[in-house]
């Protein structure tokens, strides 16, 4: 079932259109991350459903019943922000039932007992008589899911719920996000542009670009199957140059490169992920700039005899000496056949 639908919904800012026609269903129990860079609409999205941004045109729709009349605190939805804002003057009870009595959602007596339960949840438990400023980054990021999700909210919004906090305790808690909203069944919706902290957390991944969705699927889909150069690029991936396809291989800068079977033929762009640039005793020669430990492997950076620089994968034992000479190969299975810019 759809919880929430979004029907080409457009804002605009003057002559600007910041989210541009955007059409988005997130279903209930599942989280969908949208991720672009600075820019791209994301936040203004969130904004949009929550109510604190009104629409040019377009609809709002949360349970098949359009929002453009219901209030802010009617809509049944939590909104978690990057900076937390939590209370100062208030102990970490106070933050966390806030939201309770914002929305009359428990009786007085039942607080209590709500707000010990949602800290259990959150890995906070007895903390309701610490102060605000006594905790460290990571548990202000618990209280505010916890008042997030005090009122139990229908739709749970989060804005780049991780993003100031240390690379560590980000991987460890969007593990424990991920636990947590499948064990409670709740309907999220979060912005991040953090390609990391997405694919670890959500069901299916939205990308922006300029207002508009440049691609929607799956977390394994849009890692593996980029829709263009644009997506390819904000995820990461380097080794993207004109290629025209034929009988199988791309005629590219880089000379021939094998393609996967089936591939669409023609002017296109050509994406090699870096595991697929092998080392091999004779191929493309290739002077090595520059070599990384990503613990799991080395990443290598690679001058080839023509064309633009490669990104190369190579196990921890035997990596090339930087300033060495080497030659690569390409695997068919790491090449994305895009379409042309």
């Amino acid at each position: 079932m759809t919880l929430l639908e979004l029907a080409g919904v457009t804002v605009r800012f003057g002559e600007r259109a910041v989210v541009d026609s955007v059409d988005l269903r997130v279903a209930e129990h599942e989280t969908v991350c949208v991720l672009g860079p600075s820019g791209s609409g994301k936040s203004t999205l969130l904004r949009v459903v929550a109510g604190l941004q009104p629409v040019s045109a377009g609809r709002v729709l949360l349970g098949g019943a359009d929002q453009e009349r219901v209030p802010v605190h009617r809509r049944g939805v939590g909104l978690m922000f990057q900076d937390h804002q939590l209370f100062p003057h208030r102990d970490v009870a106070g933050n966390v039932a806030f939201g309770l009595r914002m929305r009359g959602s428990a009786r007085a007596a039942a607080y209590g007992d709500r707000v010990a339960e949602l800290l259990e949840l959150v890995g906070l438990p007895g903390a309701q008589r610490r102060s605000v400023s006594s905790l460290s980054g990571g548990e202000q990021q618990r209280v505010a899911l916890a008042r997030a999700l005090a009122p139990s909210p229908r739709l749970l919004m989060l804005d780049e719920p991780l993003g100031q906090l240390d690379r560590g305790l980000r991987e460890r808690l969007v593990v424990e996000l991920r636990e947590l909203f499948s064990r409670l069944g709740t309907t999220v919706l979060a912005v991040t542009h953090d390609q990391g902290e997405a694919f670890a957390l959500a069901d299916r991944v939205v990308v922006m670009r300029d207002g508009r969705i440049a691609q929607a699927g799956t977390p394994l889909e849009v890692w593996q199957r980029p829709a263009s150069e644009f997506v390819a690029r904000f995820l990461g991936f380097e080794n993207v140059v004109p290629a025209t396809v034929s009988g199988g291989a791309a005629d590219t800068a880089w000379g021939k490169v094998p393609v996967p079977a089936g591939a669409p033929e023609g002017e296109r762009r050509l994406l090699v992920r870096p595991a697929g640039v092998v080392l091999v005793g004779d191929g493309l020669p290739c002077e090595v700039l520059s070599r990384t430990f990503r613990g799991t492997h080395v990443a290598l950076r690679l001058r080839p005899e023509s064309g633009p620089e490669l990104e190369a994968e190579c196990g921890l034992d035997g990596a090339p000496a930087v300033g060495e000479r080497v030659a690569v190969s390409f695997t068919p299975s790491e090449v994305v056949v895009l379409p042309p810019p």
